[in-house]
């Protein structure tokens, strides 16, 4: 703008000498312009605001296929692109992806946050704790040998795993996090501040403008920073003072908050992607165990309305049906905005005091915590006393914040005095912030258990120590790392899990290797595992695999009109026994009483060759393909992705001996990673 200014006095002055008059009305024609952006901004954040809801929008996109529902929308092989680092002490794998907050389209970088929350006593700008470990049950500890220490907290895990904290009182040892994504405008327009820290990535740029200008590059040319540590960020005008812009930058960060209470598993259940779970060829239950999985949180409370502690210590999930204050309402309020947790705000814009709905008195609302509802004083227009953040934005959570690096909101209004009824005009100005939900961790004893004492490095400046002498991890004195430090987090023995092979659904980002070496204090050689951040624990002796990240992030697409509809459909389409009268016509195919018939599933054979290590695929055959089959042709099918990669397999079926044969695996006689020519037919 003030580029703008200079170039009309410019050439004002080729014109004659200016005056004064001439120099007023430049002045009023370059606020009206600056008036007119500001307000064709408000116009395109509208039209989002009113096309979707906050919350995720789209990952990167990384292959295509012959429908739509083969290409990433937010989730494909995982969702968000979650992925593990557990190979560090506090680091939470994600990627890239695009999302709306409040109508404010933006697209991070590469993310790979920490577990830190919010400073629990000082309300400085973004100052943030490490979120305490839960510590290892004292009965484990007592125990004295390795194999006693395993078996003790194997009982643990499946108490955890069955929720039966009469069996071991689990809840002080698994502790959910509820991590969140949270943005808004701050003051700061030249110097590049990093939202958040990470211990493996950065935004790489120099200045905001220099990373606007690398945004604009690979939104030219369709690239992208190999790195993936480019995001893109809005910058606008916030406000106009005496004719001065006053620009403000968007900007983002994950933090993660310790819940104050323990949440049932009970209180998750899964959203049907059905987009992601057909381009695999999965049913519900393969997808609700996959990376791609969403999951949402109980709408209510059974009537409960003080505390998320419900009947019988489990959330209730009724079908379709309006709610308000529900679970992650009350979860949400416990999150404070800017000011941290000593926040302590009120809003009374507009000479209206904002309460709090969950109680009946009239409490006003601790507006420096995030929150979508909130009540008036006073009936409104419509005849409420309830009001929602948003005009129609469901997922919108936000939060008032007094800190000075948050671009101010400025409203002048007018009313009449209550006692005098004098007329009156003030300006006033507020600071927010908005957040959604991302995902709920539950932080487990492995984190800290140490069992062989191994030391740790927590200086990140000594961690070279752990490393130094080309050490590597290997399995021999003078290879085996020399302790721990924060990103060669292993501790685990191998023996508490089933096998040394503990790789889970395994993406192309995770870095966590598997067996490796450490030296305890003694110089021994220990053959441990990461004791990380997991999105699911490997299989564990009597107990199997349990999740511990549950992505819970809404999606933008389903405050649509089209994204109702569409899941009013799959409802529909989902539950034909109980909601089949909503369709004008029954399909009679798929109520039972057509030929058609489900895909068939099949396994390859389980292999161990390492690399990649131990593994299976599977794959699902449409009925019209087994019906070649059976009439001795060979059809080609692609496996699901496990360990990174797939297979392109021939598969024929021998009337003889009544197998399924694979004939050409990727182009080659016999498999590269050491599967048998056998498939296996599950259902």
């Amino acid at each position: 703008m003030k580029y703008l200014l200079v170039f009309c006095l410019v050439v004002s002055a080729s014109y004659g000498a200016i005056d004064e008059h001439r120099i007023s009305l430049i002045e009023r024609k370059f606020q009206d312009l600056a008036r007119q952006l500001m307000l064709t901004e408000l116009a395109m954040g509208e039209r989002t605001r009113s096309n979707y809801d906050s919350g995720i929008k789209q990952v990167r996109s990384t292959a295509d296929g012959t429908k739509s529902y083969f290409v990433s929308t937010h989730t494909f092989n995982s969702v968000c692109s979650i992925h593990e680092h557990s190979n560090n002490d506090r680091t939470v794998g994600m990627g890239e992806f695009t999302a709306n907050l409040n109508g404010v389209e933006f697209r991070t970088r590469h993310n790979d946050y920490r577990l830190r929350m919010p400073h629990r006593r000082s309300k400085a700008y973004h100052a943030l704790e490490d979120i305490p470990l839960p510590p290892t049950p004292p009965s484990v500890l007592r125990k004295r040998t390795l194999p006693e220490q395993i078996k003790e907290l194997h009982n643990y895990f499946r108490a955890f795993s069955f929720q039966n904290f009469h069996f071991r009182d689990y809840r002080p040892y698994f502790k959910p996090v509820l991590c969140y994504l949270e943005g808004t405008w701050t003051v700061d327009t030249k110097t590049l501040n990093e939202p958040f820290e990470s211990d493996r990535h950065h935004i790489d740029a120099t200045s905001w403008f220099d990373l606007q200008e690398k945004i604009r590059f690979t939104s030219y040319t369709g690239g992208k920073h190999y790195l993936e540590n480019f995001s893109y960020l809005p910058t606008t005008i916030m406000n106009m003072v005496n004719g001065t812009p006053e620009y403000a930058q968007w900007n983002y960060r994950i933090v993660c908050h310790p819940l104050k209470k323990d949440l049932p598993l009970s209180a998750m259940k899964p959203v049907d992607d059905m987009a992601a779970r057909i381009g695999h060829r999965w049913n519900i239950t393969r997808f609700a165990h996959s990376r791609a999985a969403r999951f949402v949180l109980a709408p209510d409370y059974n009537g409960n309305r003080n505390k998320y502690e419900w009947q019988n210590g489990y959330g209730s999930f009724p079908d379709r049906r309006t709610s308000i204050n529900s679970v992650l309402d009350w979860v949400m309020s416990e999150i404070p905005g800017k000011d941290n947790y000593p926040a302590k705000l009120t809003d009374t814009t507009f000479g209206k005091r904002i309460l709090d709905p969950r109680v009946h008195n009239a409490t006003e609302l601790n507006t420096g915590y995030y929150h979508r509802y909130y009540r008036h004083e006073r009936k409104g227009a419509m005849g409420t006393f309830n009001a929602h953040r948003g005009y129609s934005d469901r997922n919108l959570f936000v939060a008032q914040t007094s800190n000075p690096n948050v671009a101010e909101m400025k409203i002048k209004w007018c009313g009449k005095d209550e006692h005098t009824h004098k007329p009156f005009c003030k300006e006033e100005g507020v600071r927010y912030s908005y957040a959604i939900p991302l995902e709920i961790i539950y932080l487990n004893p492995l984190m800290t258990w140490n069992p062989y004492n191994i030391e740790h490095i927590s200086d990140h400046r000594k961690a070279n120590i752990v490393t130094k002498n080309g050490r590597n991890g290997g399995l021999t004195q003078d290879k085996a790392y020399n302790g721990t430090s924060f990103n060669k987090y292993y501790r685990t023995p191998v023996e508490f899990y089933q096998t040394a092979h503990t790789t889970v659904d395994k993406d192309a980002a995770d870095t966590a290797r598997g067996t490796v070496g450490v030296l305890d204090r003694h110089g021994n050689v220990k053959r441990v595992l990461s004791s990380g951040v997991r999105i699911t624990l490997p299989d564990i002796p009597g107990i199997g695999k349990i999740r511990m990240r549950y992505p819970v992030m809404p999606i933008t697409s389903e405050g649509s009109q089209i994204g109702k509809e569409v899941e009013a459909v799959k409802d529909v389409l989902n539950h034909l026994e109980t909601m089949g009268a909503y369709l004008q016509e029954r399909p009679s195919a798929l109520s039972g009483g057509g030929n058609a018939k489900a895909d068939a599933h099949f396994r390859t054979s389980v292999t161990n060759q390492d690399p990649p290590g131990h593994h299976f695929h599977e794959m699902f055959i449409p009925n019209e393909d087994m019906i070649d089959l059976s009439k001795g042709h060979t059809i080609t099918v692609v496996t699901t992705t496990d360990n990174s990669h797939d297979h392109k397999i021939e598969v024929s079926y021998d009337q003889h001996t009544h197998k399924y044969i694979i004939h050409k695996c990727d182009g080659q006689d016999k498999c590269w990673d050491g599967h048998t020519a056998e498939l296996f037919r599950l259902e």
